[in-house]
């Protein structure tokens, strides 16, 4: 069991150092070493099978056969979004939103988180009853009605259409600039990244090749000449030429 970052220190609010995850002979993670501030959101880049997941997996808890000479150190209030929104399809979007939460001001405090994601009205639709981007929308309430401290986001919009994921993006980095935790997003997408991070980390067969803070005004545009400089080391560092996108 990883220690609570808050019970030993406010900052970072998340640090890992010599995190090792390995299967069967082949090593995934080799020896990492990631500190994330609190309110700052990271994007994690890598191609397919470069560790992205599994340390996504290790943040969250779900993998305990993690290990290192080092620290695993997390919040103590994490939480977790899916590519799938992973909505109990028996239980009403409310209900799907009060799951683990106690207390008698619970379904004031998800009628408050589904306002605002923009579902106020939808509070009894069923989960079939909903378009992918809503029930994503339900799946962000879920996750930041409890007050994370880090918020674990594993491709929670590359399930959707290009339109959709435009609108989820502003949703997300608004709702991050309100309710400010730590962010791990992992995506396959350039763009998404730069769009969205503080902090651009690139993973290649389980070491970070790249970390790159980004300087880039808000609200941000792909237009600005700085937004293509980013995109194009981290196209670089992911071995794909920009001319090829």
């Amino acid at each position: 069991m990883a220690p609570y970052a808050d019970e030993l220190t406010t900052d970072p609010a998340v640090r890992v150092t010599g995190l090792v995850r390995r299967f069967g002979t082949r090593t995934v993670l080799d020896h990492l070493d990631l500190d994330i501030a609190p309110g700052q959101f990271v994007a994690l880049l890598g191609r397919s099978g470069s560790g992205k997941s599994t340390l996504l997996r290790a943040l969250a808890g779900l993998d305990h056969d993690v290990a290192g000479g080092g620290e695993l150190r997390i919040p103590r209030q994490v939480s977790v979004v899916f590519q799938d929104s992973r909505l109990l399809p028996w239980r009403r979007v409310i209900d799907n939103v009060v799951l683990g939460l106690r207390g008698p001001d619970r379904f004031a405090r998800a009628r408050a988180a589904l306002a605002e994601v923009g579902l106020a009205g939808r509070e009894r639709a069923w989960p079939n009853q909903l378009s992918g981007g809503e029930q994503q929308r339900v799946a962000l309430a879920r996750s930041l009605v409890t007050e994370p401290q880090l918020l674990l986001a594993d491709e929670p919009f590359g399930a959707l259409d290009a339109l959709t994921r435009i609108r989820m993006h502003g949703l997300l980095r608004d709702l991050c600039a309100r309710h400010r935790p730590a962010v791990l997003l992992v995506t396959h997408d350039v763009d998404e990244a730069v769009l969205l991070a503080d902090r651009v980390v690139v993973i290649d067969d389980g070491v970070f090749t790249v970390d790159l803070d980004l300087d880039l005004p808000t609200p941000r545009t792909s237009r600005d000449p700085r937004f293509q400089e980013y995109r194009e080391l981290l196209l670089a560092a992911l071995g794909v030429p920009d001319a090829a996108i």
